[in-house]
């Protein structure tokens, strides 16, 4: 029973930290408390645009301001149809501002015709299968004594921890990012608004 309330409050955490860190979400506390199911109706807004569960994960990617060099990265690569099928996916989405911190010239280098494969491992190293919403990866986190270790499309690994009220996810490299906004729900799964490009 411990372990079940623990796994609830961490997950709950989860929900407030990323509700606290987006202006345009004007969900209460209370509401987010509540959990996926709460979210889940509440069409967050990403971006300045909302986001609609029963949109696939590009339709509403594309309306997001923030996520311009995401969606471009994700024409070049090819993976639009991937992510516009039946998945579900799981997405950690790194922000226009995720990428400008990356080295200079890196997203144009990556951008390159001839990059494309680099590139497609970077993309789908943020993708995981399934539907890991808020809840499932608090008892995830729970269940690993603090970790999760999430399995990426890409083959690798990324680290989910709790940090500072919320949850940080750490790349192969040892960067770590934390969910700025988390679930926003898609027809095909879900995505974590992430404020760092995580690399395999």
């Amino acid at each position: 029973m411990r372990i079940k309330l623990t796994a609830l409050a961490i997950a709950a955490a989860f929900t407030l930290a990323g509700c606290a860190t987006d202006s345009m979400n004007t969900r209460s506390d209370a509401s987010a408390s509540a959990g996926a199911s709460a979210s889940a109706n509440a069409n967050p807004m990403v971006g300045g645009a909302a986001m609609y569960a029963n949109k696939d994960i590009i339709d509403n990617a594309v309306k997001s301001a923030d996520h311009t060099t995401l969606v471009a990265a994700v024409k070049a690569a090819g993976l639009v149809d991937t992510l516009k099928g039946a998945g579900p996916f799981t997405v950690f989405a790194p922000t226009n501002a995720a990428f400008s911190a990356l080295p200079a010239g890196t997203v144009d280098t990556l951008l390159k015709p001839e990059n494309k494969g680099t590139l497609t491992t970077v993309l789908t190293y943020h993708v995981v299968p399934g539907r890991v919403d808020a809840a499932a990866l608090a008892q995830q986190i729970q269940a690993g004594g603090g970790q999760a270790m999430l399995k990426t499309v890409q083959g690798g690994t990324l680290t989910a921890r709790m940090a500072g009220g919320g949850v940080s996810i750490t790349d192969a490299k040892g960067n770590s990012g934390r969910v700025t906004i988390a679930d926003v729900y898609q027809s095909n799964g879900v995505i974590h608004v992430v404020d760092k490009v995580l690399m395999p």
